[in-house]
């Protein structure tokens, strides 16, 4: 991303929102769910999470190939926990993410040093974290808990 990008939100109709994130690409429409919006697109928290995960899994894949491995299939699952703040507003107060890779950690070298480091290269998380808790945890493609 660069410094100067930006996205542009412009309103359709009732809480339904036409994400323009620049001439390359398409256009996202955005919508609360009912009884506020109609559910026809994802809503602002959605792409909260989107962003989250997408990120680390980047991130993740980044470290990876910094060492020429290949994880297989990658799926990230971002799980908002919710509650209210002091003057009882709705409030993202933790979010959840899990990552797990396609293959076994015995399939991938230098697993170590990828775990302890790939974190600092989400942009997004590591903002996110300013302000709402992520709890990250890693497996494998067995499903062995490799972080977290």
């Amino acid at each position: 991303m660069s410094d100067n990008a930006s996205v542009t939100i412009t309103r359709q109709s009732g809480y339904q929102f036409l994400v323009d994130f620049g001439e390359s690409l398409p256009h996202l429409l955005a919508d609360e769910p009912a009884p506020l919006g109609q559910g026809a697109g994802p809503a602002p928290d959605h792409m909260l999470l989107a962003a989250v995960a997408n990120c680390l899994s980047a991130s993740l894949l980044f470290a990876l190939q910094k060492f020429k491995q290949d994880p297989g299939a990658l799926i990230a699952t971002a799980t908002p926990e919710m509650g209210r703040n002091e003057n009882k507003r709705l409030r993202i107060q933790r979010i959840h993410v899990q990552l797990e890779l396609g293959k076994t950690a015995a399939e991938l070298e230098h697993l170590d040093r990828v775990l302890a480091q790939f974190e600092e290269f989400c942009t997004v998380s590591m903002s996110v974290r300013q302000g709402i808790a992520i709890d990250l945890q890693v497996r494998d493609g067995a499903g062995a808990v490799l972080k977290g």
